[in-house]
């Protein structure tokens, strides 16, 4: 069974064909981050612009190097949101025009369920259940995964997300967005420690997130220093150390409190290797898996959106095509069970 994955909630449009006994065929994405690097953040109109340009060169692409025809697609999987919607719509369109066209099914796919489920496409994959921490855009949610279409939100994100925080921060002291990968390289030259607030950490039983506190605390911060180059490599390491803890200790805390053993990270930050490193040696103290997406599926991708879109046809999770485009910029998670 092959299933046909679309992905534009954002500023990647990602083409990508899953076949159940082969596994990911093709994975494709085109990336605005050098586009958007300019303007400190994606720029929905620009975005959405870029989307129409390259998602149809895209499908051909994948069809020429697969060889693999839309008729042999057995469901066309795409992201109905959470997103922009501007860019949502892009997706949205084309997915059900090949729907209508072809006469194949028609999945829309939650963003962060996509995510949830990419550590499924892994070799190394996690039993259920699983406590999941999602660090994606503007996303920090930490949920159980008791199987497939089955989760519950144990913690989320009160304001500005993991994500969002490294890029603010990278913007102020002048490091391009995404500033995530710019921010892990500085740290590496760091010489001194700053020590840095970490909200709502006192309470093991309080599962939610919240940066904005620590955001404001540190461009004031920086407001009182010189800024030169070593200051940023300390500010670097500072604020990386800061973030991957106040992740690592929640998702510890949640997995004891709950008694689950396996954990997984998944989303952009999950590609974090100092995230990675800390949370094993952590899990490992407290006899706790962890499991990692590949590198190349924990930003925005379509291989998880096509997966899910397996997952959907084969719980019988999908809904008769009516051909209107629906897309939620809001869809939240819980609006799933």
């Amino acid at each position: 069974m092959i299933i046909l994955g679309i992905e534009t909630s954002c500023d990647e449009t990602g083409i990508s064909l899953y076949n159940n006994k082969k596994g990911i065929i093709i994975n494709e994405i085109y990336s605005q981050s050098n586009i958007h690097s300019k303007y400190g953040g994606v720029v929905p109109n620009i975005a959405s612009k870029n989307h129409s340009k390259k998602i149809i060169k895209l499908i051909k692409k994948i069809i020429k190097k697969t060889s693999i025809k839309i008729k042999k697609i057995k469901a066309i999987a795409f992201t109905a949101g959470p997103g922009l919607s501007s860019s949502l719509i892009i997706g949205a369109t084309v997915a059900n025009t090949l729907s209508y066209l072809y006469k194949k099914p028609c999945i829309p796919i939650n963003h962060i369920e996509g995510h949830i489920l990419s550590i499924m496409i892994s070799k190394k994959k996690p039993k259920f259940p699983f406590i999941s921490l999602i660090t994606s855009g503007a996303h920090t949610i930490l949920t159980i995964v008791y199987n497939f279409n089955n989760y519950k939100i144990i913690g989320n994100c009160l304001d500005d997300s993991a994500g969002e925080t490294f890029d603010k921060i990278g913007n102020i002291i002048n490091l391009k967005y995404p500033a995530g990968n710019k921010i892990s390289k500085f740290a590496k030259y760091k010489k001194n420690k700053f020590i840095f607030p970490k909200p709502i950490t006192s309470n093991k039983n309080n599962f939610n997130f919240s940066f904005s506190g620590l955001k404001t605390y540190i461009i004031n911060f920086i407001k009182k220093k010189q800024v030169n180059l070593q200051f940023k490599y300390d500010l670097s390491y500072s604020l990386e150390e800061t973030i991957t803890d106040i992740l690592i200790l929640k998702t510890i805390n949640a997995a004891k409190k709950y008694n689950i053993n396996k954990i997984s990270i998944v989303g952009g930050v999950s590609a974090n290797i100092k995230l990675r490193k800390k949370m094993n040696k952590e899990a490992k103290k407290n006899k706790i898996k962890t499991f990692y997406p590949n590198i190349k599926l924990c930003t925005d991708n379509a291989a998880m959106i096509a997966y899910t879109g397996y997952i959907k046809y084969i719980t019988k999770k999908i809904k008769k095509n009516n051909f209107l485009i629906k897309i939620k910029s809001n869809w939240k998670i819980n609006e799933l069970f």
